[in-house]
């Protein structure tokens, strides 16, 4: 599949997952379709699939159900990147908070400015700065498979386990970046996973308390 895929490096290879990217930048823009609408988001080098959205975001964000149901609590989309998951979270739900998360300082810049403009209500934090005590009722993410399994669990162990009674997350991997040894671990710790779509040589997971 041509440009970057679900959890490549960026072009150049720098990982998208640096805090601080010494990519010199580069801005670009993509478009975001969310239910008829299309938002022009800014993007750039050094941030996740920044030359347009990726194709296992595109395929989760397609399959993302109305999430309107769930508890009461925010809805985080766990590495941001400039924002394409977290915008159509606000712009679906707009009476729920969306918190986007990244560790890539670039990426949260885009992310707030493409938030700002689209005149979508976001937050925008780094991992450490989320307010320790933020209810979570959905975790939507791609998550970044290439920080290695023991980062990625820790990851997914951390956000999963600040899931309120009934939450819910929703995940796509590529099936060959290991989106079944992934549903089998969440299984072996306790979460329930439901394989709710292989598409485009992607695996949507929803992952809920066991």
């Amino acid at each position: 599949m041509p440009g970057p895929s679900e959890n490549d490096p960026t072009p150049g290879g720098e990982q998208y997952f640096t805090a601080s990217p010494g990519a010199a930048s580069r801005p670009g823009r993509v478009p975001l379709s969310v239910d008829g609408t299309t938002y022009d988001l800014t993007t750039d080098r050094g941030v996740f699939s920044g030359e347009r959205i990726d194709p296992g975001t595109r395929v989760l964000l397609d399959e993302l159900p109305d999430l309107s149901g769930l508890p009461d609590g925010t809805f985080v989309d766990m590495g941001c990147g400039y924002g394409p998951i977290a915008l159509t979270l606000a712009a679906r739900h707009p009476g729920r908070r969306v918190v986007a998360v990244d560790v890539n300082e670039r990426a949260r810049e885009l992310c707030a400015s493409n938030a700002r403009l689209a005149r979508l209500a976001v937050e925008v934090h780094s991992p450490e700065d989320v307010p320790a005590d933020l209810p979570v009722a959905a975790v939507v993410s791609n998550p970044p498979i290439r920080v290695g399994k023991a980062v990625l669990h820790d990851l997914l162990t951390h956000w999963l386990g600040r899931m309120v009674e009934g939450g819910e997350a929703w995940l796509v991997v590529q099936r060959h970046l290991g989106a079944e040894s992934l549903a089998d671990w969440l299984v072996v710790h306790g979460w329930a996973v439901d394989r709710v779509k292989s598409k485009k040589g992607y695996r949507v997971l929803r992952v809920r308390q066991g």
